[in-house]
């Protein structure tokens, strides 16, 4: 059983349903997401900033995030491949105000671990030109810096001026003294991506969720309805499940004008077993929540189920005729947490 480490970074809001996207270069619409009610609001990095606005979206999302949030704030970084994701990760991770950070176009497992293996490093890794220790050896006529190790990896012992050094490894720092992965969310994007889902579902402790990015799945597969994304969508549900995380949450519904088809397309994916939607506007919001949330009538059987369960379990008949067991009971135990939502 997955048991992640227990950082209370890692824990967005109870049942989040909606996901704001937000651009990071414009920090003032990002501090007005901060009061627009969304459970989650998620600063980019990737898509809605221009190349030449890369380094500003950077450096405005870590002032945001150098203090605690009043919501929690997630961030997509920019592709894992590329060459800003490492340095976005390494920059952002320990912040006290980040709570999440959304992991785009997600291949398999290596890129999960490539990604924790950033999150726990320095932010400024350490250069190769740094000079040897001043009682040490100078590399020899020819050599490079990558044929002798530099300090930290491999530690000068017992040297005198004119030696030549006996090198030790370097003690590895203490487990409390590194810093904890924060929490991160697997975006898939691709065929070999949705191939991969369980792997990615359970490729880290610090794995918290899996979504899909419909807009480059649709691209990749040449698909162009709802028809052809019912299977990745199912299986992504499917593997969030077995994995033991939460449904993973809807794609966004791209026309911020057409609230009745983004209430369609959000009763199609809960009935598919989504949990609640990534949204690009605020208006987008109430709709969401709403298709989310159970109607009057299903709170009321809900309650009837859990208090027909006896602690004992097992099998029960409802006066009704509808049949209970224990994952029935779940279920409307779920759907009375859910309700919680409106006290």
């Amino acid at each position: 059983m997955r048991t992640p480490p227990p950082d209370p970074r890692q824990t967005p809001a109870p049942t989040p349903l909606t996901w704001l996207y937000v651009p990071g270069d414009r920090p003032e619409v990002v501090a007005k997401a901060l009061g627009c009610g969304a459970d989650v609001v998620v600063v980019d990095l990737e898509d809605a900033v221009a190349p030449d606005r890369k380094d500003h979206a950077l450096r405005a999302t870590a002032e945001l995030l150098g203090d605690p949030l009043p919501v929690p704030v997630h961030v997509r970084v920019n592709a894992l491949d590329g060459p800003l994701a490492a340095h976005e990760i390494r920059t952002l991770a320990a912040l006290p105000g980040l709570a999440g950070l959304r992991l785009p176009k997600v291949q398999g497992p290596a890129d999960v671990h490539r990604a924790a293996g950033w999150a726990t490093t320095p932010a400024e890794p350490v250069p190769d030109h740094v000079p040897y220790a001043a009682e040490g050896p100078v590399p020899p006529a020819g050599h490079t810096r990558a044929d002798h190790p530099a300090p930290g990896l491999l530690a000068p012992v017992g040297t005198s001026p004119g030696s030549t050094a006996t090198l030790a490894p370097a003690a590895p720092p203490a487990a409390s003294a590194l810093p904890a992965t924060p929490a991160l969310y697997a975006l898939l994007e691709s065929a070999l991506g949705i191939e991969h889902a369980f792997a990615i579902a359970t490729a880290h402790p610090a794995l918290r969720g899996i979504a899909l990015g419909e807009a480059d799945l649709c691209g990749e597969l040449g698909v162009r309805d709802d028809v052809g994304l019912a299977w990745p969508r199912g299986r992504a549900v499917v593997a969030a499940r077995a994995a033991g995380l939460a449904p993973p949450p809807q794609s966004v519904h791209p026309d911020v004008h057409d609230l009745d088809g983004l209430a369609r397309s959000c009763a199609r994916g809960r009935a598919l077993g989504f949990l609640g939607r990534a949204a690009i506007h605020p208006r987008q919001l109430p709709v969401i929540e709403a298709a989310y949330l159970p109607s009057a009538e299903e709170v009321a059987a809900a309650l009837e189920i859990v208090r027909a369960a006896t602690d004992e379990g097992g099998a029960l008949a409802l006066p009704d005729g509808r049949f209970v067991d224990a994952a029935v009971v779940a279920g409307a135990r779920r759907v009375l947490d859910l309700a919680g939502r409106r006290s």
